[in-house]
């Protein structure tokens, strides 16, 4: 007490104890202080950092991380998300590393933390598990007021998407994430969750693989209502509707609702939750009515 009140009269602050904090992998991270060089290799928690104020604490990200624009342009690219140069990650010194369990190479994880970087392995699974990381990311890097209307608006959203859909007859959806071969997203990922939550139906939902792979005549023989044609991973473009041209019989392919959408909207698990959740479900709420869209 006696020091404490010493630091106070001398207006200084008393150092804040250490805080512990458990990762996607059950992984214990003890973190000293607010992170001040921290390297992002996850491109949407980049964004995310950077829409908490920490512009001048991220000092490494990797070439895929694209968002913000300006912020990323004067960053250290530190390699790919699954081809990391772990050097050039040990030379930044970070006192933070925000990793992912799914984009990042196991291999190099483990090299960052036998080394003795600080690394914070992420994996959201559904759209909840992507707010509760939000938060804790906030947490741990001491920007929790900064972050509180960011989570604040994906929450409300969240709430009011799953309400408008809780009743409604859900909208059988095909998704492909690459092609040649053509994969799909199944259970347990957060791709399926944002088309759940819209009021949809992941009608390859029932796959034990996170990511199977798929003949187009397994779709068709499912026929989906909706089939989404996204950006990213693989760049689907309007030449690529060509693919279904031999399934006429198909719901989707005979109303016309195959719609390119922007691969964030169903990947990206930052700050855009919220515009995702909105822009997904107005698509999905096109196939309702054949005669709409």
């Amino acid at each position: 007490m006696e020091e404490a009140l010493r630091r106070r009269a001398a207006g200084e602050q008393s150092p804040k104890p250490p805080r512990t904090f458990v990762d996607a992998l059950g992984r214990s991270l003890t973190v000293r202080g607010r992170p001040k060089r921290i390297v992002s290799l996850v491109p949407s928690l980049t964004e995310a950092l950077f829409a908490f104020g920490l512009e001048r604490e991220v000092v490494g990200v990797t070439r895929f991380c694209v968002e913000p624009r300006e912020g990323v342009a004067g960053k250290t690219k530190v390699g790919g998300t699954k081809t990391l140069d772990v050097a050039k990650i040990k030379g930044l010194k970070p006192d933070l590393v925000i990793a992912s369990a799914e984009e990042n190479s196991p291999e190099d994880l483990v090299q960052l933390i036998d080394y003795g970087c600080p690394v914070f392995v992420t994996l959201p699974t559904n759209v909840q598990s992507a707010i509760d990381l939000l938060r804790q990311l906030a947490t741990i890097t001491g920007t929790t007021a900064a972050a509180k209307p960011i989570i604040q608006e994906v929450k409300e959203t969240l709430a009011s998407v799953t309400t408008d859909t809780a009743n409604r007859e859900r909208v059988r959806v095909f998704c492909p994430i690459w092609r040649n071969p053509y994969m799909t997203c199944g259970r347990n990922t957060y791709m399926d969750d944002v088309i759940t939550v819209c009021g949809g139906r992941n009608v390859f939902g029932g796959r034990q693989e996170s990511y199977p792979q798929l003949e187009l005549a397994e779709m068709a023989a499912l026929d989906p209502q909706v089939i989404l044609l996204p950006s990213e991973p693989y760049r689907f473009t309007k030449g690529h509707k060509s693919d279904f041209k031999a399934f006429a019989q198909v719901t989707a392919v005979r109303n016309d609702h195959i719609f390119l959408i922007d691969g964030w909207l169903l990947t990206w698990y930052g700050p855009r939750i919220a515009q995702s959740l909105a822009e997904v479900k107005r698509l999905l709420d096109i196939a309702r009515d054949p005669g709409n869209g």
